[in-house]
């Protein structure tokens, strides 16, 4: 499942792709102006950035150049649109989009293109029995993460949790997409939850200096664990 924000004016190209989306078992967010799907990234983390260039108020070339120089380049972007010249695809690819669609769409094609982006920046992992990140040791299997060769007591969700954000460090993390990531689609989880378990597992952990990790607060964002290296 992907968390996907969608910048789509077309009304019903843009329900036809949340269906198509939804259907494949991804969570998006449609948003119809530039301005708009903007003040969402600002805010809010996603897995994939899906935009159309011909939008009103900020086209989605200048929302692209918006992303590569506020967010994290982790984050891939697909482009969909009606301009196909090969000066337009260079242009997109040059300014940092991953992948290049053009319209009319078909929904193999776009889900495919989809999971292959996906698939670039998140190599698979299915092997993997342990993960490493000093002084951290996950046990994937066990299900457990010790510190130093300690291991820590953590509840289920908090193990969940501090996995999560130790996948992604670097990347800063809403509230929102935590909740959605790690707890799922429930109406009786709210924001206070993420930040109560961020608190326990920054304890927890001890991301400190000492062992050269620090979990900040994003002013009305969220989160980000970043080596502690000042």
């Amino acid at each position: 499942m992907m968390r996907i924000a969608l910048l789509e004016d077309d009304l019903d190209q843009a329900n036809l792709m949340q269906v198509w989306l939804s259907d494949a078992g991804h969570q998006p967010y449609i948003y119809r102006a530039g301005a708009q799907i903007v003040g969402a990234l600002s805010k809010e983390s996603f897995d994939l950035i899906m935009l159309d260039w011909e939008v009103p108020d900020m086209s989605g070339f200048e929302v692209l150049q918006w992303v590569r120089e506020n967010l994290d380049w982790s984050c891939p972007v697909l482009f969909i649109t009606q301009r196909d010249k090969e000066e337009d695809v260079v242009a997109a690819l040059e300014a940092g989009a991953d992948d290049y669609m053009s319209k009319p769409l078909q929904r193999a094609e776009m889900l495919a293109r989809i999971n292959a982006v996906h698939r670039r920046n998140n190599p698979p992992t299915e092997n993997q029995t342990t993960l490493d990140i000093p002084p951290y040791e996950i046990d994937l299997k066990r299900r457990t993460i010790s510190c130093k060769g300690n291991e820590i007591d953590l509840t289920q969700k908090e193990y969940e949790l501090g996995l999560f954000i130790l996948r992604n460090i670097g990347k800063v993390l809403s509230r929102g997409y935590l909740l959605e990531r790690v707890w799922g689609k429930n109406p009786d989880i709210n924001t206070r939850t993420v930040d109560t378990h961020v608190s326990r597992l920054r304890r927890k952990l001890e991301f400190n200096k000492e062992n050269g990790w620090k979990l900040t607060s994003v002013y009305q964002h969220g989160y980000r664990l970043e080596p502690d290296i000042d």
